[in-house]
């Protein structure tokens, strides 16, 4: 900015009112919940942050407030987790064994967040601090338990595809046989709680209760020969979009 008498003027002070306390309670203000609700969190903002966060040169605060403390609900660890007739849920503490028609899964949760039961049979989960990290922990711990019941209950189905010239696979006994092209077939030992099945050679079906054994499995499966991009070929799940690009033209 140039002044009338010529030459740059000063820049404008830094506001002294963005002081630790007042960036905290706009903080609260913006995230519509009350000052007690997260006096906690304040407080262990307040403390932990250090003194060059706060620190400004045109009126703002250098760091964000939001990076210190999250009062904001977890969208997902609010809903509450509906148990089907025929699933056994246990709780002790943070430790969960859910059984079902399907199977019977074991999980240690986060310390920051407390399960309980509705009158309904429903589960809920509650943080127990206002803390960023909790409200992380706040959805994954619903997601984690979430995947627990639905899977001994439904259970989970991943589907891969061979597509290639003699790309086909065969299931043996505990053993998933896979011919991708090269010299030698390639050998999966199946998990145990995995059944695997295939159609008309080029299609295998994956079903478990576990969600991330049948993930990681199926994962495993696609690494052994990953789609590329210009004929397509390679294993790929069943929703999977392959990206095409055009081969290189001799002049």
């Amino acid at each position: 900015v140039w002044s009338p008498t010529g030459g740059l003027a000063s820049q404008p002070r830094p506001n002294p009112n963005y002081t630790r306390k007042v960036l905290v309670e706009q903080q609260v203000e913006r995230s519509g919940r009350s000052a007690q609700s997260c006096q906690g969190a304040m407080a262990s903002a307040l403390s932990s942050a250090p003194a060059f966060a706060f620190k400004t040169n045109v009126g703002r605060p250098r760091v964000s407030i939001s990076r210190l403390i999250q009062c904001k609900e977890s969208r997902i660890g609010v809903k509450a987790i509906p148990v089907p007739k025929g699933v056994d849920v246990k709780l002790d503490g943070h430790n969960f064994v859910v059984k079902g028609p399907k199977g019977e899964l074991a999980r240690t949760l986060s310390t920051l967040v407390t399960v309980s039961r509705e009158e309904n049979g429903d589960i809920r989960l509650v943080r127990n601090v206002e803390t960023r990290e909790a409200g992380a922990q706040h959805g994954l711990a619903r997601a984690l338990l979430n995947n627990m019941v639905v899977g001994v209950s439904t259970g989970f189905t991943r589907t891969l595809m061979l597509v290639g010239v003699g790309y086909r696979a065969a299931v043996s006994g505990t053993k998933l046989t896979l011919n991708l092209g090269y010299s030698k077939p390639v050998e999966l030992a199946i998990p145990g709680g995995v059944e695997v099945s295939v159609v008309k050679n080029t299609t295998v079906n994956i079903h478990g209760y576990d969600k991330e054994v049948v993930g990681q499995f199926a994962a495993t499966i696609r690494a052994k020969r990953p789609p590329e991009p210009y004929k397509g070929k390679g294993v790929r799940y069943s929703d999977e979009i392959v990206r095409r690009k055009e081969g290189k033209k001799g002049k």
